[in-house]
């Protein structure tokens, strides 16, 4: 993953701060509340779209007491089109600025044309796209907040030879509303970020019922893994 640009109060700036080697529960507490064990549990059941490959990753330490995470790249064969992490992140006490006791933290990045890059609209796009694809999914969420970054890569001396190189990065994170037993929904919060992923990477819609994706023009090509 990219290093952070910047750092936000809510964590979406920290997501490459220091790790743990359980991707999840702090060693000291023993075990888990049980609303971050059934939030854990429904991440690792979701169903995903073929194309995209998820596995966990090591958490984030000083963001909350409580985080998991998961690293995901939407894959056509051996390339890679774009890539992401998400980290669900809990405090059973709550948090003034999260508004709730669980917080979504997520970055998210692919290459694209030089044209693309270019375009001023760019980031208002890629956030409707975060926005959107949790409203597609009719999920209830607060507190959004992020950051959509577009970088250029320029080739000088004996690395001349290569393509210039444009890359979009979203920084985000947002509180899903809690359900029943104080979970929220984060299998269908997991499944709107793949959509996110799917989107950025120029997929098509996965079905009828995401037919109001509008997949990203004039990427750059796959990337080898």
């Amino acid at each position: 993953m990219a290093a952070a640009q910047g750092r936000l109060s809510d964590g979406a700036g920290d997501m490459d701060d220091q790790k743990d080697t359980e991707g999840g529960l702090r060693p000291t507490d023993g075990t888990a509340p049980p609303p971050f064990t059934a939030a854990v549990e429904a991440l690792r059941a979701a169903r995903l779209r073929p194309q995209i490959e998820v596995e966990t990753t090591p958490a984030p330490r000083r963001l909350a007491p409580y985080a998991y995470a998961l690293e995901a790249a939407v894959v056509d064969g051996d390339e890679d089109l774009a890539d992401g992490r998400l980290v669900l992140l809990h405090d059973p006490a709550g948090h003034d600025a999260w508004h709730g006791t669980f917080r979504l933290v997520t970055l998210v990045r692919a290459e694209l044309e030089a044209e693309m890059a270019a375009d001023p609209l760019l980031p208002e796009v890629c956030w409707s796209w975060l926005t959107g694809a949790l409203q597609a999914r009719g999920l209830a969420y607060g507190e959004p907040s992020g950051t959509v970054t577009r970088a250029s890569s320029h080739y000088f001396g004996g690395l001349s030879a290569r393509p210039s190189a444009s890359q979009i990065e979203i920084r985000a994170s947002w509180t899903p509303r809690e359900g029943l037993g104080g979970v929220p929904d984060t299998a269908t919060h997991l499944a709107s970020w793949c959509d996110l992923l799917a989107q950025v990477a120029g997929l098509p819609p996965a079905g009828p019922g995401d037919a109001s994706v509008v997949t990203l023009p004039q990427r750059r090509g796959p990337q080898s893994r």
